[in-house]
């Protein structure tokens, strides 16, 4: 009894309950006050006594490292998506530009392990199952980096619930969620990006608390450096994935909810003159919002510096851009356009030509609509000599060498077909609100319908009588009567078979859109010697970062939204919590090896399920106040809103956005959301069976009575506590039943864990009957027949 006792005592005067008490989230009651005092009354003794929190933290980390470090070097091959994120570390390695949709610190992480073990980036990870040794790349490094992480994630994990004030079982429950999950372990072993994610939205949050704690020493030293490291830590999520701006609203929510309790005339601790708040606005909007998108500007600006060669990405980025990296094929073969050049039209994003044919549309498409019958214009994805216009200047012109500018108005004649290029209000044949492109013949070209052959060239971004240029233009062809620009997309539909299942090019009536987009790839036929193929020596042209930020950002975000075709191994977020399906990583058909990224799914059905009992306690709770039965202390209740609330939040602000995007989704989309669900796991095993001896009471039926009556008929009287050795009974019985269920859970997570071990680790090869017996749902498991 005595050390049950010890133990709870310590919870109640040491640092636990300071912790405890200092989470109390976006909670504005006298208790904090009272922390403060309790804070300072600490004892070294209560301090130095938790011995064992600290033992255990030793024991997580470093079963974390083992569980994630153990058979790094298998397989010896590329997986998955280590032919994206290796990929990119050898770019950043050759200074190669590349392109990708996420922002640039994650990948640079890898780039750094790579050179600090001297490798000069000359693999390019090109398909999965290429083999490591026979190319002579430092894997081991590279899966080293996000498997350190991924071990301080659950070290992180642990912390904060330490940090929370929860007791020892609640913190290991917590860690174990994480430590033992498969799907944590599996994609922190390689070259991927969500370590980094993942654990620095968990510093995030174990810095804000952190910083919270110290509200009551507002603007010290310490409470400079967590308010700034909450800022850094967020800014790396962020800079890792755009997903890091759910951990942003994670801690913008309490932010605001605690400059709200600061803004009350009625605060218990005093209020504050609207100068003290405004500093307080201030520091936060410095710590949280400055420095870290400063930070995150930072990331791009290492990102630009580095990659200074022509690469790959190239063609992602304006004219402009491009010519500031070396090597720059469009920089060096880009030729000027004359008028009476015949030249390739080529679209931006899907690289199809701009081409035409004999045959002509149907009279009726499927939906009945009826068509102009004219001659088709589509795109067409391989170089042929349909693809081919000659550019006609729109007034007649003296001889030739008339370059084309910006701004000019011109006609396009298909070589082939002697035809002359229009749009004119005729529905598209898939989208009724878009114009129909087709050709003439020489004689109403130039005749009734001439006006209709007029487009005008518009140069992106470009200046006023700006040449026109081959590779190096990047232009929007603008119908002169209607204001529609040719137009095509990835996501449209191909035509039927009436046309040849080649792209769809019609009017679109939104100019802005980068999709519009169009170059011309070539010139055929300049003689040769001509000086137009004289090239002067080009030098790498300057462009001022913000530019080069602005309008890489356009180009992620258009082209993440644009991530929205079907892929074999996508899920839907509803099917995340409850561990529906993974995602097969690897396989290998001589040993019946495979990695199959999956969740533990003991873990994950539990910290679904918790999240279910955390909400119906939190119903229970406001349904009983409303009946006038107030079941739960005011320590408790704040507790568990405000500090279990918090988890729960970042849970939601992690999961709940996904429902909402129509880009590719995966299942590893939701391992922030479940370390969150893992918090609240942990926090709602010591609610369910820790009782806080100092609540207890010893009432007779009479005293009960007195309570009642005194409080008005709610449940709340509190005559007389308990006895000692009654609370000494029944914190030793409470921490008892709290260690037991951890031991439990915790049991059931390792056998969990050892089960899918060999679809996590990738050995050994199973047989048969062995991958059947983990295909609890389905899973689409390699090798089970």
């Amino acid at each position: 009894m005595a050390t049950a006792q010890g133990v709870r005592q310590r919870g109640k005067d040491g640092s636990k309950k300071r912790a405890d008490d200092s989470t109390a989230f976006m909670n504005g009651n006298s208790s904090a006050s009272d922390t403060l005092d309790g804070l300072k009354r600490t004892s070294k003794k209560a301090v130095t006594s938790e011995w064992d929190y600290k033992l255990a933290l030793a024991v997580i980390t470093v079963l974390a490292f083992v569980t994630r470090f153990w058979g790094i070097s298998h397989p010896d091959q590329v997986v998955f998506d280590e032919v994206h994120f290796g990929k990119f570390a050898s770019y950043y390695l050759q200074r190669t530009y590349f392109f990708d949709v996420h922002p640039p610190f994650g990948k640079l992480l890898f780039a750094f392990a790579g050179w600090l073990v001297g490798y000069d980036g000359s693999f390019l990870f090109e398909n999965i199952g290429d083999s490591y040794i026979t190319n002579k790349v430092p894997y081991v490094a590279y899966r080293s980096m996000p498997a350190l992480l991924g071990s301080l994630t659950v070290t992180t994990v642990y912390w904060i619930m330490w940090e929370s004030g929860y007791s020892l079982p609640a913190c290991i429950v917590a860690a174990s969620l994480v430590l033992f999950d498969n799907a944590h372990i599996g994609q922190t072993r390689l070259i991927l990006l969500d370590a980094t994610l993942v654990l620095f939205m968990a510093l995030s949050v174990l810095s804000y608390i952190r910083f919270y704690k110290l509200r009551h020493d507002p603007f010290s030293r310490k409470w400079w450096k967590w308010l700034l490291l909450t800022g850094i830590n967020m800014s790396c999520v962020i800079s890792t994935k755009y997903v890091g701006a759910f951990t942003f609203f994670s801690i913008g929510v309490p932010v605001m909810i605690d400059l709200w309790d600061l803004l009350d005339i009625k605060r218990k601790q005093g209020p504050l003159s609207l100068p003290d708040f405004g500093k307080h606005l201030s520091a936060r909007i410095l710590g949280l919002i400055v420095v870290p998108f400063l930070m995150y500007l930072f990331w791009f600006q290492v990102h630009f510096a580095i990659l200074n060669r022509s690469g790959p990405g190239d063609d992602f980025m304006t004219p402009e851009f491009q010519e500031t990296l070396s090597d720059n094929l469009m920089t060096q073969q880009a030729v000027g356009i004359d008028y009476f050049d015949n030249i390739a039209m080529r679209h931006k994003e899907t690289k199809v030509y701009l081409h035409s044919h004999a045959d002509k549309y149907p009279l009726r498409y499927d939906d009945g609509r009826i068509s102009s019958q004219g001659q088709q214009v589509t795109g067409y994805p391989h170089n042929d000599t349909n693809n081919l216009w000659q550019l006609i200047p729109s007034q007649p012109m003296d001889g030739l060498g008339h370059h084309v500018k910006n701004g000019d108005i011109v006609r396009f004649r298909h070589l082939v077909t002697d035809t002359w290029l229009l749009t004119h209000d005729v529905a598209s044949p898939s989208m009724p609100t878009n114009q129909e492109f087709s050709t003439l013949t020489v004689e109403e070209a130039n005749g009734p319908r001439f006006n209709d052959t007029l487009f005008e060239i518009r140069i992106e971004n470009g200046k006023p009588g700006q040449e026109f240029k081959t590779m190096a233009s990047h232009f929007k062809l603008i119908h002169v009567p209607t204001k529609v620009a040719m137009w095509t997309t990835q996501t449209l539909a191909p035509l039927p078979e009436w046309g040849f299942k080649q792209a769809e090019i019609n009017g679109n009536k939104n100019l802005v859109q980068s999709s519009n987009i169009w170059y011309v790839e070539e010139v055929p036929g300049i003689p040769e010697g001509s000086p137009r193929l004289v090239k002067d020596e080009k030098k790498t042209k300057s462009m001022p970062f913000l530019k080069k930020y602005f309008e890489l950002q356009r180009a992620m975000f258009y082209h993440n939204n644009a991530l929205t075709s079907s892929h074999p191994y996508s899920s839907q977020p509803i099917q995340w919590p409850f561990l529906l399906r993974g995602v097969s990583f690897w396989t290998e058909n001589e040993t019946r090896q495979q990695i199959y990224f999956l969740g533990n799914p003991v873990g994950w059905w539990f910290a679904s399920s918790i999240l279910a009992v955390f909400a119906g306690i939190l119903l229970a709770d406001q349904v009983s106040v409303r009946r006038g039965v107030d079941a739960l202390d005011t320590r408790t209740r704040s507790r568990l809103y405000n500090s279990t609330g918090f988890f729960f939040l970042i849970w939601a602000a992690h999961y709940l956005p996904f429902f909402i995007m129509g880009r590719q989704l995966f299942l590893h989309h939701y391992l922030p959301a479940h370390l969150a669900s893992a918090l609240v796991a942990g926090a709602l095993v010591e609610f369910i069976f820790n009782i806080e001896p100092a609540d207890l009471t010893n009432f007779t039926d009479a005293q009960v009575q007195e309570g009642k009556k005194a409080a008005g008929g709610l449940k709340t009287g509190r005559p007389r506590s308990a006895s000692k050795p009654v609370r000494e009974r029944v914190a030793g019985q409470s921490l008892l039943a709290t260690w037991a269920a951890a031991a439990v859970i915790v049991a059931v997570l390792v056998w969990g864990f050892l089960f899918f071990a060999p679809l996590t680790y990738g050995k050994p090869g199973m047989t048969v009957e062995q991958v059947v017996r983990r295909k609890w749902l389905n899973y689409d498991l390699h090798f089970a027949k």
